[in-house]
């Protein structure tokens, strides 16, 4: 939801700064040891899941279609990948494999091509951040009806994706249908969550634009109205203007997440819980980043135009300060270095998924010490294992199912994210209570069937996915087709598609970072006293849970 990213930045309170006229914004994600040779990319945070390097022996810049053309054509039969301007996805969708790949990055495909005002159709190049398009098409009077949260993507690697970051293939240009200009009326509700399951249920087809973020360890649900307002003359000029997306001096990062290091290895539960409390509570405070007229908030609703609505990224507006105030993401400064875990499950699966002796009944059981039936598989949790979850919000989105797309939602869902701080060590760290995460993450997976996120999620995530999606089959086809010497495909993708290979990686401490589910205690860090265990309600699943007082050599699933 736009905010819940707020509560990482609030840590300390120290790190929101309103309205600051500069920014570095990010690094290119490709970097050229020689020119345009001798190169590497990597992701927004800097680090793929793997933590390791990819490298390609060139990379290109073309500025038309022509030369995009050219250069694939000059690819001959070395892998190609496609890189986007700011490389926003989390896993390795962008590297060619080996040394001897070529980037081809779409930076400079940026310009629109044509507007029919009449038809209502814009035509852009597919580097194209989603700024600039929702701009172009709000000048023309004219309004792109659905989008991501962010607008530092571009609209080619949010559709290759089905939200950001690269393709499996090279897209040019992109024609999108637009509406008429309109606005929208924005207000957040923050209510107990006795009934989630049945709001969850109906709250998607009552707001348009409605998402729910949800507070375990509170016991809170943050629902936001957010639906089009009648009349366009309607008054006001509401602005999105998301706390974790704005630009932050970058001392006041570093800090923050030094804050969160020391909490995370010397804190306490309860030196944690109230850092989340107080997070949540000034987010709230603060709209969330809303204001009513672009610069102050002055009370709900927040009613605007929907591109200034839809979308926000403030940090990538400013003008170059030195790398004195940057995204809290940037990897140039230690300051947000996180993991985002997302996951759609059908909605007709979504009410047993937060209602019924799973999720629901795990955090309940813990949180208010309820007689449910899993009461005494709970007991010795801790309750505060959840002020994690609060403090970055639990963002339930709606996602409608696609008829066209072969990789594409195949039933409505909601698109359930997590997000919580990644060790900065070489390896990987522990973290505390993170066998709730794993657990619920393969909960989602396993046990309901859920897919996920292309652009986001651990490697374990992707294991078996594409057999969920029935069309498949299908997609390789197309693939097959037109790719008939895989230069788009790489090792990753591969992996993903089910072609060859798993994307789980099996190594000692595998499963601290997400890249296996845990077998044995090797995988995750029994040295820490960090071993692998059943799940606590759904026990087919396998985390790394800590117990202090254990040996290394004690291995058996308990």
């Amino acid at each position: 939801m736009a905010g819940m990213r707020a509560a990482r930045v609030l840590f300390l309170l120290l790190a929101l700064v309103v309205g600051l006229s500069g920014a570095s914004v990010p690094p290119d994600p490709v970097a050229c040891a020689h020119g345009t040779s001798d190169c590497t990319v990597s992701n927004s945070y800097g680090a793929f899941p793997d933590r390791t390097i990819c490298r390609a022996a060139n990379a290109t810049f073309p500025r038309t279609e022509q030369e995009l053309v050219a250069a694939v054509a000059a690819a001959a039969k070395r892998k190609v990948k496609v890189a986007t301007t700011y490389s926003h996805s989390f896993p390795k969708l962008a590297c060619p494999g080996g040394r001897d790949g070529t980037i081809i990055s779409t930076e400079k495909l940026n310009r629109t091509v044509s507007m029919d005002k009449g038809k209502k159709l814009l035509t852009v190049e597919s580097g194209m951040l989603l700024r600039d398009l929702i701009k172009v098409a709000g000048d023309a009077g004219q309004s792109l009806p659905h989008s991501p949260y962010f607008y530092g993507v571009t609209i080619g690697g949010l559709l290759a994706t089905g939200a950001h970051g690269s393709s499996l293939g090279v897209i040019s240009q992109v024609t999108l249908e637009l509406q008429h200009l309109f606005k929208r009326s924005v207000r957040f509700v923050t209510r107990d969550d006795s009934d989630m399951a049945e709001k969850l249920a109906v709250w998607g087809g009552l707001h348009e634009f409605g998402d729910v973020s949800w507070q375990p360890w509170l016991g809170k649900t943050i629902y936001r109205e957010d639906d089009r307002v009648v009349e366009v003359s309607t008054p006001g000029n509401g602005l999105n203007g998301n706390l974790g997306l704005r630009a932050q001096p970058t001392a006041e990062i570093v800090i923050a997440r030094a804050e969160a290091d020391w909490l995370q290895e010397n804190g306490t539960d309860i030196d944690r819980c109230e850092a989340a409390w107080r997070a949540v509570v000034e987010a709230e405070r603060l709209a969330f980043g809303f204001t009513n007229d672009g610069v102050s908030f002055t009370g709900y609703p927040v009613v605007g135009f929907q591109h200034r609505i839809q979308a926000s990224g403030m940090c990538i507006d400013g003008e170059e300060d030195g790398l004195r105030s940057a995204c809290p993401w940037d990897p140039r400064v230690r300051g947000d270095f996180v993991y985002e875990s997302a996951i759609s499950v059908a909605m007709h699966k979504v009410p047993a998924l937060v209602a019924d002796n799973s999720l629901r009944q795990t955090l309940y059981s813990i949180i208010y010490g309820r007689a449910w039936s899993d009461m005494r598989r709970l007991r010795d949790l801790d309750p505060s294992a959840f002020c994690g979850m609060d403090a970055m919000g639990v963002l339930m989105r709606y996602v409608r199912a696609s008829s066209s797309a072969h990789l594409g939602k195949p039933e409505d869902s909601l698109d359930i994210e997590l997000i919580y701080n990644r060790s900065y060590g070489d390896d990987g760290e522990p973290r505390a209570h993170a066998d709730v995460y794993d657990e619920i993450e393969q909960m989602a997976l396993r046990k309901y069937g859920g897919v996920p996120h292309w652009g986001k999620n651990r490697n374990f995530a992707f294991d078996g996915a594409i057999a969920k999606y029935p069309r498949a089959a299908e997609s390789l086809e197309v693939k097959e087709r037109y790719d008939p010497d895989g230069i788009f495909s790489s090792e990753w993708s591969d992996q993903v598609l089910g072609i060859s290979g798993s994307p789980s990686v099996v190594r000692p401490g595998c499963a601290i970072e997400g890249l296996c589910v845990c077998s044995e205690d090797s995988h995750c860090a029994p040295e820490q006293g960090y071993f692998c265990r059943p799940g606590k309600v759904y026990t087919e699943a396998r985390v790394c849970r800590f117990q202090s007082g254990r040996h290394t050599g004690e291995i058996a699933l308990l």
